[in-house]
């Protein structure tokens, strides 16, 4: 996968969440108060004009007013190069590696036939946050938080639900911008694990979003979550490139 494919994923993966953001000597801060941390930290995008100590004074002046706590995320593509270094001296330590892995092509994806038992409703972004929220054990607050930033998402959100009868076995969604299509929130219910059904649905969410000009998918997942690592890898998923976070909040796990 080139390196301008991977730059081309890191911005649709900015695009598809777009909570409340200022931008700050080219450094993106974001502080939606949900549970998603890639919607609540600094990106730091581009250089800028001040040195690193002084931004980081800024900021954590700016997260404080807003009751967050600083968190930077450190992605290949962060500036200055040496940031993440300066972070480490600065006592910010490092948390929740994630992987971005790549799809690199929808060709070959195969549509998916349901048992007769199974069926896949279309969520709205209210109803879908409200559903993930639940099965996650996400606060109310939380939830109204997710809720928000699907709304106001500059690009469209596509959520679904794997159900029998009114049960929600697996929930997802996708986000489509040009030839690429981001898998989002990707849950099962713990107690319909290991039976294949995320597969599934991310399956019939891959076919769809070809039906509407994807060639390319991506997802985040977590680089301890093995399970969902074999899984994506058994699709065709293979890695891109990671990130992982740094902050001085001691409880940030």
């Amino acid at each position: 996968m080139s390196a301008q494919t991977l730059s081309r994923i890191e911005d649709a993966g900015l695009n598809a969440s777009a909570p409340q953001q200022r931008l700050m000597d080219g450094w993106l801060l974001r502080f939606s108060p949900g549970k998603a941390r890639r919607s609540r930290c600094v990106n730091a995008v581009a250089a800028g004009r001040l040195p690193i100590a002084d931004k980081l004074a800024l900021c954590e002046s700016m997260y404080a007013e807003a009751g967050l706590p600083l968190i930077v995320r450190i992605t290949p593509f962060s500036e200055p190069p040496g940031l993440d270094q300066a972070l480490a001296d600065a006592g910010m330590r490092a948390i929740s590696n994630t992987q971005v892995m790549v799809l690199p092509q929808l060709t070959y994806i195969a549509p998916t036939v349901l048992p007769r038992d199974l069926g896949v409703q279309r969520l709205g972004s209210e109803a879908f946050a409200h559903v993930i929220g639940q099965l996650r054990g996400s606060s109310l607050a939380q939830r109204q938080a997710h809720a928000q930033r699907l709304v106001h998402a500059p690009v469209p959100f596509d959520a679904h639900a794997l159900k029998r009868g009114g049960e929600v076995l697996v929930c997802a969604q996708m986000a489509i911008e040009g030839p690429l299509v981001g898998l989002y929130d990707v849950y099962t219910a713990p107690a319909h694990r290991d039976r294949g059904l995320a597969r599934t649905l991310c399956l019939h969410l891959l076919v769809l979003a070809r039906t509407q000009g994807a060639t390319v998918a991506y997802l985040q997942v977590d680089n301890e979550n093995q399970p969902a690592r074999v899984l994506y890898q058994r699709m065709g998923f293979a890695d891109g490139y990671s990130y992982h976070y740094r902050t001085r909040d001691p409880s940030a796990a």
